[in-house]
């Protein structure tokens, strides 16, 4: 093993964890509507970087097979995920019927009390999009497990870590960038038409669950 073939799994992990993160789906969807609203970002990141990192790591060490010989526990998980998305695309069309402005209230300046509710939600919101999604198995645990171990013994792990930080540059990315926006979203139309783009992706996510897709 030399540093060109560590380079090579670290870039490789790099591009491939980009390219399964990288899309329309619920935990994007999610962390874009707080990073515009500036609300408590840096957890919602850390939970979604940190569950991801998890995820890859328990699939580099082999944990995939486990999901591969119990179809069960992810069929299980898939209406369990669905009923969720279906309920939470509900809200987001109820938002969109209703769309308020962003105001500077909406930056985090709620009382302390009000402030630890709205964060136990927003975790426990991202983190039954993450966890609760089985889709998020398949290409972590499955599919990033089985390219990492594919890379030979001692590189996997540098595969891995590749995908890790591809997770972590996208998150702080779609967080934190999502500010640049803030302007557009002063206006209460443009909360109907992301509550409304939510509000479609997330019941189509669940019902293609729910379908077995």
């Amino acid at each position: 093993m030399n540093t060109s073939d560590i380079l090579h799994a670290a870039g490789l992990g790099l591009g491939t964890g980009l390219a399964l993160i990288v899309a329309i789906g619920a935990q994007n969807a999610f962390v874009l509507r707080q990073g515009i609203r500036g609300q408590h970002v840096w957890p919602i990141v850390a939970v979604c970087a940190l569950s991801d990192a998890a995820l890859i790591a328990a699939g580099v060490i082999g944990t995939g097979a486990l999901f591969t010989a119990a179809p069960l526990a992810v069929v299980v998980l898939r209406y369990v995920g669905a009923a969720f998305l279906v309920g939470y695309g509900a809200m987001a069309a109820r938002r969109a019927l209703r769309p308020q402005a962003l105001t500077a209230a909406d930056g985090g300046t709620s009382s302390p009390a009000g402030g630890r509710a709205g964060l136990a939600a927003a975790l426990a919101t991202v983190l039954a999009l993450t966890w609760l999604n089985p889709h998020v198995y398949l290409d972590t645990v499955v599919l990033l497990g089985s390219v990492a171990n594919a890379q030979g013994a001692g590189l996997q792990w540098w595969f891995g870590g590749g995908a890790m930080v591809g997770s972590v540059l996208w998150f702080c990315s779609l967080g934190f960038g999502a500010r640049l926006l803030r302007g557009f979203f002063a206006r209460p139309a443009s909360w109907r038409i992301l509550d409304g783009g939510i509000a479609v992706t997330m019941t189509a996510l669940g019902v293609g669950l729910a379908l077995g897709g």
